[in-house]
This record gives structure tokens, sequence and C-alpha cells, in this order.
């Protein structure tokens, strides 16, 4: 699942995540107002389209976003609260990487394809 060896320093979608997960402002542009701000940092049209809507993991790290900053994406995409094991932000890896993720926590309180997963553990 990491892509380190992938990671594109010159992307923009790295530079901008750093910024807008440490800025008020931009956080609440990212909410509000994120194809504009996609654009003043400079994002192709991939990386922009990646962005909006649900972010997918696995595009994103093909893109070359360092793996470190997908969370912060999830987080700033689907906000932090309410965290529980079916919420949007963490079930994104598991969408995305079914296979890994099932060899990793398969039959676990956290696996959401687990039967009877109630979202609380």
């Amino acid at each position: 699942m990491g892509n380190v060896d992938r990671v594109d320093i010159t992307l923009p979608t790295n530079e901008m995540v750093f910024y807008v997960r440490r800025d008020r402002n931009l956080r609440s542009r990212w909410k509000h107002d994120r194809e504009n701000l996609c654009r003043e940092f400079g994002l192709s049209r991939p990386e922009i389209d990646a962005l909006m809507g649900d972010p997918s993991p696995r595009t994103l790290m093909d893109l070359g976003v360092h793996q470190y900053l997908i969370p912060h994406i999830l987080r700033l995409t689907y906000g932090e609260t309410g965290m529980t094991n079916l919420h949007p932000a963490l079930t994104a890896y598991q969408r995305e990487f079914p296979q890994e993720t099932s060899n990793a926590i398969g039959q676990s309180k956290w696996d959401i394809t687990s039967k009877g997963d109630n979202g609380d553990g």
C-alpha cells in the first residue's frame, strides 16, 4: 500500500495539503471553495478531480501524493468528529485496498466487510 518511492515532491497537492491542514482560513476554503483553492495552488486537472467529491487514496497515491498526507485529506474532507469504524475517512482505505486491509484486519472489529459490525468499535 505504501508509496514512498512514488511520491512526487514537486506535486502541488503535497504542498497545498501541508498548508491547508495548518491554516484555519485555508481549511474553510477547502470546505467551501475547494476547486478555486486548488487552482490557486497550481494543481493540475487530474489532481483537482482526485480531491473533489470522495477522495480515493489509491488515485492520490498514483498521482504522487505522499501517503502521510492522505489521512489529512480524508479528515479535511469528511471531518474528524464521529470517527466510528464506519466513518468515510476510515473506510476509504478498506474500499480502495480490500485485499491488503483484509490481510491486516480481516475478521476483526475494524473490518467493515465483517458481518455484524455496528461501527462503534
